[in-house]
């Protein structure tokens, strides 16, 4: 029961953080609806039985068993993912490729990031944590589309490098193309052009 209460505090924090996020860049629907699979049965009681609060219980449940269920799971049923992207090239070597992902889904991957990290390491985070997170698990080795792999990447290394209030501004401007703040948080003024080595797309 101790678990099950933790594990719904982490996950319910987590999605409180990315719809925050989401809604600064005026993804809302996406902020809402982000990651309600985890709420289901499927991946709810996985949570809890492999309940740790340093890592996803994902990773706990896969050493376990050899694969994670709920992961499979959550992975067919969350578009913010990239896994939900794989699927067979047309080269008729009847490889696994990456698709590449509507940009709004690349956006919340990318904040997605962010708040796992917030979860994770709470005051101890740092804007450049998403980036060496992505970077530690070796970029080459990810089954995603190169075009989206550049947008994602640049967006992480203008977080670490600018900061989360100008990244978010020009992902809502120039990304994404909304003009409008929100509240005073993101401001009218268009942001400053970047340099191409944080955008490639």
């Amino acid at each position: 029961m101790i678990k099950a209460a933790a594990h719904f505090r982490t996950i319910t924090k987590h999605k409180m953080l990315v719809m925050k996020e989401c809604f600064q860049v005026g993804l809302y629907r996406q902020g809402l609806l982000h990651d309600l699979s985890k709420y289901t049965w499927t991946e709810f009681r996985v949570g809890c039985r492999f309940y740790q609060g340093s890592q996803s219980p994902n990773n706990a449940e896969r050493k376990a068993k050899g694969c994670s269920l709920a992961w499979l799971h959550h992975k067919g049923r969350n578009k913010h993912h990239y896994e939900y992207w794989v699927d067979y090239g047309l080269d008729g070597t009847k490889r696994l490729i990456g698709m590449r992902m509507p940009v709004k889904y690349v956006v919340e991957m990318f904040l997605d990031r962010i708040a796992a990290c917030k979860v994770y390491k709470g005051s101890a985070y740092r804007d450049s944590d998403p980036l060496d997170y992505f970077r530690k698990g070796g970029t080459d080795d990810y089954v995603m589309h190169e075009e989206t792999k550049k947008l994602l990447t640049g967006l992480l290394r203008m977080l670490a490098e600018k900061g989360e209030g100008f990244t978010f501004r020009y992902i809502r401007e120039n990304v994404l193309g909304k003009r409008k703040g929100i509240g005073g948080i993101l401001g009218t003024v268009k942001a400053p052009r970047i340099h191409r080595r944080y955008i490639q797309v």
